[in-house]
């Protein structure tokens, strides 16, 4: 195995489960990216052996009773009070989700804290729920711009070198928070994050130990399709709408969303290429149905995708009426999008 952290981080369904049990100790946890929120000396995240306790009871007193694993720890000691490593784990965008992770305090003599950082933004933006064993509290607060706002939660007997399970429930403006079954702290409601990434956290000093991160979600929809289902469900009388992009993985024009899902993948045909090249729209009939091909712009003006909608003709339908029928489709594309980015992810 190399040196670099062998990291399955496994899709089941709607569930992500990090999975280090074949990793080596001192190698890095390289499915994740170590960062910094304040200031201070850069964290140092790596592998290492921690006793857990054995999933069935010992059935004698000399049974063993744990067993060591690999665990993600945060091991330095640079004591500046704003220094908040993190480790993100960085391939994946949350929305709603159900997550659950084991902490434990190792050591730190001005801070013994772990926590989640979630919805997380960037190293400025994000809510943190965490335990605090030199403070004895459980607490969740949000971070917005760099700003930290009062801390919500309870004072509480955290042991150090002991593991605890945090929970954090999020749908929607809702959030819901555990440790160890306990629900300690009310539901929450907060509008400033919608959907973010999830990191692994500390303070200061803290050495820190995380195990059996899981994830259940609900699988984010990629704004072309919401786009594509909102237009369907808006205006009744279409009969297909397919928008045509590119993509990281397939740079040539072709369709990333459609109501029709046999249609994702396949490629551009003349009328939507030039119609993404030349910034133009095209209005003709393919049967008897009205198809229209419209450019979708970015915040500047670029245009970014075709809008291929096709409509019911009728007796006497032009291309201008045509092309009528299928602006406010358009517009309500329009509004949603800021950049392509936005639109494919």
């Amino acid at each position: 195995m190399s040196l670099a952290l062998l990291c399955s981080a496994l899709c089941i369904g709607a569930e992500r489960i990090v999975d280090i049990s074949d990793a080596q100790p001192g190698a890095v946890p390289s499915c994740f990216r170590s960062a910094l929120a304040g200031t201070g000396k850069p964290a140092e995240w790596r592998i290492v052996l921690d006793d857990v306790p054995t999933a069935l009871e010992p059935l004698t007193p000399q049974a063993q009773k744990s067993i060591k694993v690999p665990v993600i720890a945060q091991i330095s000691t640079d004591p500046t009070d704003e220094r908040f490593p993190l480790l993100i784990l960085d391939d994946e965008v949350f929305g709603d989700f159900t997550l659950t992770v084991k902490v434990k305090t190792v050591s730190g003599s001005k801070e013994q804290m772990a926590g989640v950082a979630f919805r997380l933004q960037d190293e400025k933006n994000f809510y943190v729920l965490r335990i605090s064993s030199l403070g004895n509290t459980f607490r969740f607060y949000k971070v917005f711009d760099g700003v930290r706002d009062n801390p919500i939660g309870p004072e509480v007997q955290i042991a150090s070198n002991v593991w605890h399970e945090i929970y954090i429930q999020c749908e929607g403006n809702r959030i819901r928070t555990k440790l160890n079954g306990e629900e300690l702290i009310p539901e929450l409601t907060d509008n400033s994050f919608a959907q973010g990434k999830i990191a692994l956290w500390t303070k200061s000093d803290s050495v820190s130990y995380f195990r059996d991160l899981r994830i259940s979600f609900k699988p984010r929809e990629p704004l072309a399709e919401t786009l594509v289902r909102e237009a369907m469900q808006r205006f009744p009388k279409l009969l297909a709408v397919k928008i045509f992009s590119t993509t990281p993985a397939k740079p040539d024009l072709h369709v990333i969303a459609s109501s029709d899902k046999q249609d994702i993948g396949r490629p551009a045909g003349k009328y939507e290429r030039e119609c993404l090249s030349g910034n133009t729209a095209f209005a003709g009939k393919a049967g008897d149905r009205a198809v229209v091909t419209m450019p979708l712009h970015d915040r500047n003006g670029d245009p970014i995708a075709a809008v291929r909608i096709e409509m019911k003709s009728f007796p006497g339908q032009t291309d201008a009426n045509a092309v009528g029928r299928a602006t406010p489709v358009i517009k309500l594309m329009q509004g949603r999008v800021q950049s392509l980015q936005d639109l494919i992810q």
